[in-house]
């Protein structure tokens, strides 16, 4: 009975694709295969610090090269621009299944990293409560919780608070960024004793987000501090 109910389950209410929303084709997939190569995966040469596809030679991207980030290194997943529609529909749209196959794609292709860097704990970067309540739900905390399941992680979703309702950052520039999350995080418990976490969000763009998250943690204690993220903008 147990080994039927997933069946059951996907029968009485059928998967949508990520990419195209339909109903997932052939049934019992996550995704329809013929949508599958349309997600492009951000390959090699990245940036060793953030993960950036580079656009020219050498180990770092020019952000990287000339700003200093409170982590110590990230990848990403997709090539943002393959999959904005989707990563929209997953938070706006109330597509929360989409974690599920999204999950499974971290695990698989950045696997190998996360086993790489030893994290103790996965915390999902929080959204602050106003906006959490109107979404119904936290895009990052959906995914940290499959990569967690898959790899045998603990997730730690209450460790960090978003105490500032920050202006949505597509609306910002790099400065104003940085700015508007100053002290935009705090932690729920001043009892840290994990020495290394992985932070998990949808998007890396400036690293502004990951960057204040990781402050946060680092001066609560916690010793190093890397990230997977979703999507990534190539060309930035």
């Amino acid at each position: 009975m147990n080994l039927f109910l997933p069946w059951a389950v996907q029968l009485l209410f059928p998967l949508r694709c990520p990419v195209c929303d339909g109903i997932v084709r052939p049934w019992g997939e996550k995704v329809c295969l013929k949508c599958l190569p349309k997600l492009k995966l951000l390959t090699p040469p990245w940036c060793m610090q953030c993960g950036k596809k580079l656009a020219e030679d050498g180990e770092y991207c020019a952000g990287c090269r000339t700003g200093k980030h409170s982590y110590q290194r990230g990848r990403s997943l997709y090539e943002y621009q393959s999959a904005a529609e989707s990563i929209y529909r997953f938070k706006y749209g109330g597509r929360r299944e989409y974690a599920g196959f999204y999950g499974e794609q971290m695990t698989e292709y950045l696997g190998e990293f996360i086993r790489a860097v030893e994290p103790d704990g996965i915390v999902p970067i929080p959204l602050h409560p106003r906006r959490k309540a109107k979404r119904g739900y936290n895009q990052a905390q959906l995914l940290a919780r499959e990569i967690g399941k898959r790899m045998g992680l603990p997730v730690y979703p209450k460790m960090l608070r978003r105490v500032k309702n920050t202006v949505p950052l597509k609306q910002l520039n790099p400065a104003q960024r940085q700015n508007n999350l100053k002290k935009a995080f705090q932690l729920s418990g001043n009892d840290v004793k994990l020495k290394t976490i992985l932070l998990v969000d949808d998007i890396y763009t400036t690293g502004s987000t990951m960057d204040e998250a990781a402050r946060t943690l680092r001066e609560a204690g916690v010793e190093n501090v890397y990230f997977v993220a979703l999507a990534c903008p190539t060309g930035m």
